[in-house]
């Protein structure tokens, strides 16, 4: 860039893209700390937005997804989710990921979080969907995923994310949330019914 740039106390001198991918962008920053002092800042740019649905069926249950996870080398169990075309409304991106990864479509939809991920080192952003009145379909799942999908009682998969046995942050804040929602009574009334709390 060729002025010099404000990003609140910081003070951006220049920018280049030093490793390009069709998903992300890392961007070094040439900056004045807010001390004043030099350096540079590294920033991982998202080519997508992030989304992550909780299906909740007639009998208050809902879906997980498994599987191998290769930044950190493990399995893991997930809420169905995936990347989403910044151009496009998130909910529409979210309709294709609960369908590709678990084959369901959903009549009903509330979005009740917005999120940043790793804030000091990515501009990721992501949006989680609570998702009732399902049907049943066929998956779809992109040619890097192996999945193994479970359906579970709410309550189970809750206590997974205080067993550790769920890690994904996005998934945890997901289910935490609906719960929290759910206990304070602000949750849409059909979706607070299937999982058993109060309208």
């Amino acid at each position: 860039m060729a002025d010099e740039q404000r990003r609140g106390p910081w003070t951006v001198r220049s920018s280049r893209r030093v490793y390009d991918n069709p998903w992300i962008s890392v961007i070094e920053h040439d900056v004045l700390r807010p001390s004043g002092n030099p350096g540079i800042y590294g920033v991982c740019s998202m080519k997508g937005i992030a989304v992550g649905v909780v299906p909740v069926d007639a009998d208050g249950c809902t879906w997980l997804v498994g599987q191998h996870r290769f930044p950190r080398d493990y399995y893991s169990w997930e809420l169905p989710e995936g990347g989403g075309d910044p151009a496009l409304p998130p909910l529409e991106s979210a309709r294709r990921e609960l369908r590709e990864e678990t084959g369901l479509s959903a009549a009903s939809w509330h979005e009740f979080l917005q999120t940043d991920f790793s804030n000091a080192v990515t501009d990721e952003i992501g949006f989680g969907f609570l998702a009732w009145d399902l049907s049943p379909g066929d998956t779809d799942p992109d040619d890097g995923e192996m999945l193994e999908i479970r359906r579970l009682p709410f309550a189970e998969a809750l206590d997974m994310v205080l067993d550790g046995k769920i890690r994904d942050a996005f998934s945890m804040m997901m289910l935490m949330k609906v719960d929290a929602l759910g206990r304070r009574g602000r949750l849409p009334a059909e979706a607070a019914r299937l999982l058993g709390y109060p309208g």
